[in-house]
């Protein structure tokens, strides 16, 4: 079958339908979690991340960064904007 067969008017061929409706979780292509609601107690830091966009991320609120920092001082230190990637942080409920 080639890439265009599903085109022709056989009737009885479709295309094929996605597996899974994407605004129903899962990870997007960066492995984060596409869904905030689901997610569990911990998120793994990717490039470009601060504690105020993981806040704001997963809680709506970007000043919230201070509970994540205070669940996580002991991984990340004395200094809050120094955050690596492949860190796993703990993400406190609210």
């Amino acid at each position: 079958m080639g890439l265009f067969d599903f085109l022709s008017d056989k009737g009885e061929q479709k295309p094929v339908e996605p597996a899974a409706n994407p605004a129903a979780g899962g990870t997007d292509f960066f492995g984060n979690n596409s869904n905030p609601a689901a997610t569990g107690n911990s998120y793994t830091v990717v490039s470009g991340d601060s504690l105020s966009k993981i806040a704001k991320n997963h809680y709506g609120d970007a000043a919230k960064w201070p509970k994540i920092y205070e669940a996580n001082k002991a991984i990340i230190g004395n200094n809050p904007d120094l955050i690596e990637v492949g860190q796993v942080l703990t993400l406190p409920s609210l």
